[in-house]
């Protein structure tokens, strides 16, 4: 009876929270920066232009966070698979890991 999740569940639901995340992040800066926009076109009397600079200015600005983010992300699962590889290379070469790896 296992009584903890499994790690790949764990990755799974962090994933699943951080795209949550994501999306509210998304549609909060959105809002705010086409409030602004909407709030600076009343104050100088210019309808739509605020509104609309200042919500490609945001959707710019989310997709390099994004960006950055996923690069990161590569990275560091890069450097995971090379460090699992490594280790997996440097084993020593006995029958009994041909077995585990199901290679027999």
């Amino acid at each position: 009876m296992k009584l903890l999740p499994s790690p790949s569940y764990a990755r799974r639901t962090m994933r699943a929270d951080d795209s949550l995340g994501r999306a509210m992040e998304a549609a909060f800066t959105l809002l705010a920066f086409f409030g602004i926009g909407f709030a600076l076109d009343r104050w100088l009397g210019t309808t739509p232009v605020m509104m609309i600079v200042f919500s490609m200015l945001a959707a710019v600005g989310m997709f390099l966070s994004w960006k950055a983010r996923y690069t990161a992300q590569m990275e560091a699962l890069e450097a995971e698979r090379a460090a699992t590889r490594d280790a997996a290379r440097s084993r020593p070469a006995w029958p009994g890991n041909a077995i585990k790896d199901g290679a027999a």
